[in-house]
């Protein structure tokens, strides 16, 4: 149970009312009972709340607690952001206690920083260092010379590979896997794929009689405070590593391909898909299902929605969507002309018939 009072010091809301009550968790407008706190961030939710059993909630700010027939309100004048605070305060997952599990397998010579719990079935390979205060959770493997840095959060299933490099508070969530070799091959003569790119059809020679691997020799290097979600997979570098930034967040089931270099504090949705050597700029957005060619760049502060395919390199600054992706004001006006279309046809169908075309 957590007092108001207490709530509003760890989270720095403004509380109003009987802060001496006490709350067990959070929970939703219309499903709170008397010892819930009542997630009602915004006035949409004002309805569901004065239908409820609540005493106490976060509210939008300016909302009357009052006349929503409460005893206590938060307000959070930034909704989200009051939903994060309050989040951490009740996210009572339990945490492995330090100490290294009995059935985990830790070479010899790997270093283990002060605090770090590693637990069963986990496999620390030689010369891999791991920071303090670090957890990896069970059935995780951490391949040779791989480096974690202080307080990260591995959990199971994960699979960091040879000479990776992660920063600093790092979380990687269920199955992750980063360093795997890049898909990276090469036909022994010129294969389909160049002729295709050079002439526009597959052309004489262009066939794939044999592929032979091109071994990944880079590994990866990710920086501070990055979360990296379940299935999500960062392939390792052919000679110089696939580098990810500084507090980027990427979501569940992504592909980023070997040699890709991506910036700070980007946000890259699930599903997204990245070709090999791709460039992408600080605080960039991905939404859900894009897909990037190889070789290009996506310059800093753009955002690209949901389901675009990028074929070509994106300036700074950009809001992008659709396939192929364009500027957000031209693909509107397409989809404006594509919607004029049946109604232009039809009056051309008229003029023809009258002209006896």
């Amino acid at each position: 149970m957590y007092r108001i009072d207490e709530i509003a010091r760890r989270t720095g809301l403004l509380a109003e009312g009987n802060t001496a009550i006490a709350v067990q968790r959070a929970a939703e407008p219309g499903s709170a009972g008397p010892s819930d706190l009542a997630m009602a961030l915004s006035p949409h939710y004002g309805d569901a709340l004065t239908t409820s059993s609540a005493r106490a909630a976060v509210l939008w700010q300016g909302a009357d607690w009052r006349a929503l027939g409460l005893e206590v309100a938060l307000f959070a004048p930034r909704g989200r952001m009051g939903l994060a605070a309050i989040t951490q305060v009740f996210d009572d997952t339990p945490q492995p206690a330090p100490g290294i599990s009995p059935l985990a397998d830790v070479a010899p010579d790997a270093v283990i920083g002060e605090g770090v719990a590693i637990g069963p079935f986990t496999t620390v390979a030689a010369g891999a260092r791991i920071g303090a205060g670090s957890r990896i959770l069970g059935h995780a493997s951490i391949g040779h010379s791989a480096e974690i840095g202080p307080e990260a959060l591995i959990h199971p299933g994960v699979r960091i590979g040879a000479r990776v490099r992660i920063g600093a508070r790092a979380i990687l969530h269920p199955n992750a896997v980063i360093g795997a070799d890049g898909f990276s091959f090469v036909t022994p003569e010129r294969g389909s794929v160049e002729a295709a790119k050079g002439q526009g059809t597959r052309g004489e020679g262009g066939r794939n009689d044999a592929l032979v691997r091109i071994h990944s020799l880079g590994s990866v290097e990710i920086g501070d405070d990055v979360e990296i979600g379940a299935s999500a997979c960062i392939d390792a570098g052919t000679i110089a590593p696939t580098r990810i930034g500084t507090a980027t967040k990427i979501d569940n089931l992504v592909q980023i391909g070997h040699n890709c270099q991506i910036g700070s504090t980007c946000l890259i949705c699930g599903h997204v898909g990245l070709a090999g050597s791709i460039r992408v700029g600080d605080r960039v957005v991905l939404g859900g299902k894009v897909g990037v060619a190889d070789n290009l760049s996506i310059g800093a502060d753009t955002l690209i929605a949901g389901g675009s395919l990028v074929g070509a390199n994106v300036p700074p600054r950009s809001v992008m969507l659709g396939v192929p992706a364009g500027p957000r004001g031209d693909v509107a006006r397409q989809f404006a002309a594509i919607k004029r279309l049946p109604e232009a046809l039809r009056q051309l169908s008229e003029v023809r018939k009258r002209l006896g075309l």
